[in-house]
């Protein structure tokens, strides 16, 4: 049995099939979720704009704008966890959508039960309810994390990072100069490693390494290991 969550969670779901929509959504509804359903991209975003809800779920097959466009384009501007449908299920796919902005991935048949999960894991960790809640700061050479505001701030910048990118670094950081295994990695973000492949890991470290301004040929602060995994090196920060 599934815990209740006492309080609700609000998300925006861009998807232009109805039937599974509304089926989708009475479902989530039932489960103390607030569903506010959008069948065209643009009003998708206008929705999400509008309400800053704690998820939202879209789909990639969308009309006139796809859901690639669409997660850049909220991306640019939220920082909520996006969490992308499809029936395509390719792993190129699912690299490109988390390239662009995409916080987790679910193909199509999914589990209601397990969307519901990775939702209400997405908000929590949104609204810093992830962890213990008088986690101590973080300091790994110019780098401080505070858990429980959920800021990183680096030199004097304060990083605008996505929830999964927020909890990677965390990992990575609370363990500087440790190798860590990309199933390690997921194990310690997600809290489980059948719900990632291996290439998520890489793709939201390319992007961490972006906004940490460290050079992707030549890393310095998150070195690669290869055929192991990452490491926070803070002796060469």
């Amino acid at each position: 049995m599934m815990p209740v969550e006492r309080t609700s969670t609000s998300i925006v779901f861009i998807e232009d099939d109805e039937k599974l929509a509304r089926l989708t959504a009475r479902y989530l509804e039932s489960h103390n979720v607030r569903v506010t359903l959008a069948t065209d991209p643009r009003d998708g975003i206008a929705a999400v704009l509008r309400e800053h809800p704690d998820v939202v779920l879209l789909d990639l097959m969308l009309p006139e704008i796809d859901g690639f466009e669409v997660c850049q384009r909220l991306r640019a501007r939220v920082h909520t966890p996006i969490i992308m449908v499809t029936a395509r299920g390719e792993e190129a796919d699912r690299v490109m959508g988390l390239e662009g902005g995409a916080d987790d991935y679910l193909p199509k048949p999914f589990s209601a039960r397990e969307l519901l999960a990775r939702i209400r894991a997405h908000a929590r960790r949104a609204r810093g309810l992830a962890g213990p809640p008088a986690e101590r700061q973080i300091v790994a050479g110019s780098l401080t994390i505070d858990p429980c505001a959920r800021r990183a701030i680096f030199g004097e910048t304060e990083l605008a990072l996505t929830t999964y990118e927020f909890d990677l670094l965390h990992a990575l950081a609370e363990r500087a100069g440790r190798v860590l295994t990309r199933e390690q990695l997921v194990d310690l973000v997600r809290g489980s490693a059948d719900e990632a492949f291996d290439r998520s890991i890489d793709v939201h470290v390319s992007h961490l390494r972006k906004k940490l301004g460290d050079d992707p040929k030549n890393p310095r602060i998150i070195k690669t290991v290869r055929g192991i995994g990452y490491v926070f090196a803070i002796d060469r920060m």
